[in-house]
């Protein structure tokens, strides 16, 4: 006979089982064996089952719940915002206005903390990673919007954010709302501390920049944008 389990994908081995003993009437009592499993798949030792093996195997179950649980669901109606969402993959596409926030920046580029207003923003983010864009204006992106590099240190020219070392949480949050929000947290509190690969993201010095607009009240000024030849189509595409 032919051995075609090379053609099965990825084979799992049995390495243990456990077998549920319960005794009859309206109150009936269970006791649960486990049985380790030999190198043929035969079950041997058998043994009760200890709380070290019962706690694994909660484990087991919890982030096998977990991975089901509904994620990205709205708390309401969906905010106007929101472009795009693709829950099989948890990943949201939105955008924000031109808006004020609090930036922090590292000691050696001499920039201080405080209130800075930033341009209009395209994100795109999943659980594990982020990725931000600059827009023209504070108008819903339509599909042929024209995007622009994002101006901000610690973010390559992909568009894609150095986190270094934030420690992103974004795993135990299930609503859209949630999402978004933290996401937008982790950027703005993290420090803004150097260009990626000596790419500068703007028309001009990255560092005056924002000096310039710390503490000011200044509006961004779009002429330092720089246009990266994207639209918001080649990003849902």
């Amino acid at each position: 006979m032919k051995d075609i389990t090379e053609n099965f994908g990825t084979l799992y081995h049995p390495k243990s089982a456990l077998v549920f003993y319960q005794t009859k009437g309206m109150n009936s009592d269970t006791y649960v064996e486990s049985f380790d499993m030999d190198k043929n798949g035969n079950p041997i030792n058998a043994h009760p089952l200890s709380v070290r093996e019962a706690i694994q195997l909660a484990k087991a179950l919890k982030t096998a719940k977990e991975e089901k649980e509904p994620c990205l669901k709205s708390e309401g109606i969906i905010s106007n915002a929101i472009l795009h969402i693709d829950p099989t993959q948890n990943k949201v596409i939105w955008f924000t206005k031109a808006m004020q926030r609090e930036m922090c920046f590292t000691e050696n580029l001499g920039i201080p903390k405080g209130l800075v207003n930033v341009p209009p923003m395209l994100w795109i983010a999943n659980k594990n990673s982020l990725s931000v864009f600059a827009l023209g204006s504070n108008r819903r992106p339509k599909e042929n919007r024209k995007l622009y590099n994002a101006p901000f240190f610690n973010v390559y020219e992909s568009g894609n954010v150095c986190m270094g070392t934030v420690d992103v949480q974004i795993k135990k949050i299930a609503s859209l709302e949630e999402f978004t929000i933290a996401w937008e947290s982790y950027f703005f509190n993290s420090y803004f501390s150097h260009l990626m690969q000596d790419y500068n993201p703007i028309n001009g010095n990255c560092v005056i920049l924002w000096e310039s607009l710390v503490n000011t009240n200044n509006t961004f000024p779009k002429e330092v944008l720089k246009k990266n030849g994207k639209t918001l189509k080649d990003i849902l595409s």
